[in-house]
């Protein structure tokens, strides 16, 4: 059975032609993650010298990918965005492919009604890339089951925020590498199981009650007066409304839609478990190549006054590692993010 381990990181620098533009050699500090439905980031730093300087003074932002790697196996890959050089150190920050659809508009006018949304989450993605594709898949793996009528205008909007608007009314979706995946909200296989055992350094179980909401308004394109409402007062938790605007959705139906699926998430108070200030134990019964947003893991503590046994959606991760100095080793942390919704307890 594989176990988390004591990852060691190597990084390189790829040109969009394919083409190796520096090998990151004398690698310091290493730093990347996953996120569910958002824009991954990652960065790292070289201490160069040689011909490394030279490869490392050639580095340009959107032009280049950084490509970071555990043990050899490639973990994380993005277009660079922005690069500090200083004297003997050169820093590079990244994001995920997810990042060129921030900087995308919609290319057509694209219509849907009564579709499936990740058919239009997969029809958004390709629109984006169109014109100009730095390299990129897109992997359905279910059918969201979750219908409704959006529309989209040329040259409005960014496609990032139209695709994470999209995700808020019943899919999920994250990137791995160049690979962008999307997968029903209710989506939820386990790739491991953790306990008290493998967080030596202890965990923090955590309720947002800001989240909480029991009834929802959703409101779409002006011109034609769509908006819907789903839920209401709660028998345990009372009455929590909120209100938002989905200028895409274009009828009351689908508002509607957009709305019942933001109470299937929100209609319980979620319960977060964060390793942020501790890290996975070595000996963790899972592969950190398999710890993907969407995906779930089977958590059990006790050491904490909220008891937890149950199946948990992965919302983030991030590995870290730096090489440490003269008098102390170099150490690598894995945090992950872990939560249960409304969605999770369906």
């Amino acid at each position: 059975m594989a176990v988390a381990g004591c990852g060691t990181h190597t990084a390189v620098i790829r040109d969009r032609n394919g083409a190796t533009v520096a090998q990151a050699e004398a690698l310091t500090f290493v730093k990347w993650s996953r996120l569910l439905d958002d824009t991954s980031t990652a960065n790292i730093i070289v201490n160069p010298t040689g011909d490394c300087c030279e490869a490392m003074g050639n580095v340009r932002s959107w032009r280049q990918n950084l490509e970071i790697y555990r043990d050899g196996t490639f973990m994380w890959g993005g277009p660079i965005t922005r690069v500090n050089w200083s004297l003997g150190q050169v820093e590079i920050f990244a994001a995920d492919v997810l990042a060129w659809l921030d900087r995308r508009v919609p290319h057509d006018t694209m219509t849907f009604t009564n579709t499936d949304l990740s058919v239009i989450a997969l029809a958004l993605i390709e629109d984006g890339f169109r014109p100009d594709d730095p390299g990129h898949t897109v992997e359905v793996l279910e059918r969201a089951r979750v219908f409704g009528s959006r529309e989209y205008e040329k040259d409005t909007g960014q496609t990032g925020d139209h695709l994470r608007d999209l995700a808020e009314a019943g899919i999920d979706y994250t990137a791995v590498g160049s690979k962008i995946l999307i997968l029903p909200e209710t989506f939820c296989s386990s790739v491991g199981r953790l306990s008290d055992a493998d967080f030596p350094e202890g965990l923090v179980v955590s309720e947002e009650g800001g989240a909480l909401t029991t009834r929802w308004v959703v409101a779409g394109d002006e011109d034609s007066d769509a908006i819907g409402s789903y839920g209401g007062a709660d028998d345990y938790y009372g009455l929590l409304e909120r209100y938002e605007e989905q200028t895409s959705i274009t009828d009351s139906v689908s508002a509607t839609e957009a709305a019942r699926a933001r109470v299937r998430t929100t209609n319980q108070a979620p319960v977060f478990i964060d390793t942020q200030q501790v890290t996975i134990s070595p000996l963790a019964a899972v592969d950190i190549a398999l710890l993907v947003p969407g995906w779930c893991l089977d958590i059990t503590t006790d050491q904490t006054c909220r008891t937890v046994s149950q199946r948990l959606k992965i919302v983030g991760l991030t590995v870290e590692e730096d090489a440490g100095s003269d008098d102390s080793p170099g150490t690598e942390q894995i945090a992950v993010q872990v939560a249960a919704t409304g969605a999770e307890v369906t």
